[in-house]
């Protein structure tokens, strides 16, 4: 089983519970820009290899952040496509 397959087993009993009603808000969310800001920076210094330790520890946090948002959406709108 691949790693995504096992989280998505994982967490999609509690995203069951906790996405409806809310599909709309999740797929409209939008993070606000000074975040956007910091994510592209850090994204451009990890390219060029330029991260310091604590750097990429953070750089890693939004990543796996990043991850979770796109269950939380793809789990959205399969619970609103389900809905119609």
């Amino acid at each position: 089983m691949s790693t995504q397959t096992a989280f998505h087993r994982g967490v999609h009993p509690l995203l069951r519970l906790l996405l409806p009603g809310k599909e709309k808000a999740v797929l409209t969310a939008k993070p606000d820009r000074a975040l956007l800001e910091r994510i592209e920076q850090l994204a451009a210094k990890s390219t060029e290899g330029k991260l310091t330790a604590k750097e990429r520890d953070e750089y890693e946090g939004y990543v796996r952040a990043n991850k979770f948002v796109a269950t939380l959406r793809r789990e959205a709108r399969a619970m609103k496509t389900s809905s119609l």
